[in-house]
């Protein structure tokens, strides 16, 4: 028996799932959103996969927009939202494996994916070790498309250094998160959720530690993995990101075989910041993609 997990920290959850239903996945409870219907539900299933530092909670804007098109499920990652700790360090890779574990778990056999940053980073491991269990993939301003380099790593290690002070307790941390997220997450449509993580910064500062760590070690390069993409994907970029510029990533995305790209006037997430141009784009996007 493992032993019991502690409280989740209470800003943290506000973050994630809002009706989190749980799901056990490598001795990890999961908070997840959902809505299935009763009998046969012949909408397809699309799965959302979050930032890091974010949750659930980014989706639940698009969740209530598309219910009637598509049955959204949305999850917190571990240590994220009201989901449980994890032992092994947060990365892409990990999260590849919990995503691998959460499908299964949840009995669907084909998924539109979509994931934001490290989500979409982890989209991209799945549907390419899973090409027949994805009908389409959508990743807005994913890890992993640009070219490592000394600047790359400088930058890493130098925000890992940060989450690692606030997550000592630095008492500069919040103010300087709160200004780093207002340029991460800048449209007025994403300010509640903003706030949520901004007010959440020590709780989830151990997690982005490990995160941007691993985000310089040679691992995290994925351009050689898009490149074996077999289904439809559509890039969104929002093209104001702080630190994952859309012109450092255009040779990576060009080596994706089907990829659409649309750009978006935002910050980091463009579902929650521009949902309008967003939504336009994911309907253009999932009316070409097979029947499911």
């Amino acid at each position: 028996m493992s032993a019991a997990q502690p409280p989740t920290p209470p800003l943290r959850a506000l973050v994630g799932a809002v009706a989190p239903r749980t799901l056990v996945v490598a001795g990890i409870r999961l908070a997840y959103d959902d809505d299935p219907r009763d009998g046969d539900d012949p909408r397809p299933v699309m799965v959302c996969l979050h930032a890091i530092g974010h949750g659930a909670r980014d989706y639940a804007g698009l969740r209530d927009r598309l219910r009637d098109r598509f049955r959204v499920v949305a999850f917190d990652w571990p240590g994220h939202g009201a989901s449980d700790d994890d032992v092994a360090p947060a990365s892409a890779e990990r999260y590849a494996e919990i995503l691998t574990g959460f499908l299964a778990g949840l009995g669907v056999e084909r998924v539109l994916l979509v994931g934001n940053s490290v989500g979409g980073a982890a989209a991209i491991r799945y549907a390419a070790a899973h090409p027949d269990r994805v009908r389409g993939l959508v990743v807005a301003n994913p890890g992993g498309l640009f070219r490592r380099g000394l600047a790359t790593r400088l930058i890493t290690r130098a925000l890992a250094r940060g989450f690692r002070a606030g997550a000592r307790g630095a008492r500069w941390f919040p103010r300087v998160f709160a200004a780093y997220y207002r340029r991460v997450l800048r449209e007025p449509d994403a300010a509640a959720q903003r706030a949520r993580i901004v007010a959440s910064a020590r709780e989830i500062a151990p997690v982005l530690a490990e995160a941007w760590t691993s985000f310089a070690s040679p691992a995290s390069d994925l351009r050689d993995v898009a490149a074996t993409l077999r289904m439809p994907v559509l890039v969104a970029w929002a093209t104001r990101d702080p630190v994952n510029p859309l012109w450092a990533n255009r040779a990576g995305i060009a080596r994706i075989p089907d990829a659409t790209c649309e750009t978006f006037a935002a910050g980091h997430s463009p579902f929650l910041e521009t949902p309008a141009a967003f939504d336009a784009a994911l309907h253009r996007f999932t009316a070409r993609l097979p029947c499911p």
